[in-house]
């Protein structure tokens, strides 16, 4: 299967470091490869990142075809340590957000690093 391609310029990735692509620059390639204007650039990036937050923080999981799954878990109390003195003290239950990237994703990503055609 040929991977699939868009119309973005990759982003220069130094070897010794990664770079991030910020809303910012998901806001500038809407504005020069889509064509909308800079401000509806702008709120559409917030309006999707804000749906994807709103759905996870109700506990419903995101899922983005060819992409991956965003999950809202429940991890549970735990007891830790203090690195410093050694002291166990208690980590209280949180919420975190995990994500797993799809088959598809997963497949491009061996590929774009020289791993050649997936087994």
């Amino acid at each position: 299967m040929a991977p699939h391609t868009n119309d973005f310029p990759p982003l220069a990735v130094d070897s010794l470091e990664t770079s991030a692509l910020t809303k910012a620059q998901l806001a500038d390639m809407l504005f020069e490869q889509i064509g909308l204007n800079k401000r509806e650039s702008k709120d559409m990036v917030e309006a999707f990142f804000d749906l994807i937050a709103s759905h996870l923080v109700q506990g419903e999981e995101v899922k983005l075809s060819g992409f991956g799954n965003f999950q809202m878990r429940t991890k549970a109390p735990r007891p830790g340590r203090n690195p410093r003195t050694g002291e166990l003290i208690p980590i209280a239950a949180r919420r975190v957000v995990t994500f797993h990237a799809s088959q598809k994703l997963k497949e491009q990503l061996q590929i774009d690093e020289g791993g050649g055609a997936p087994q």
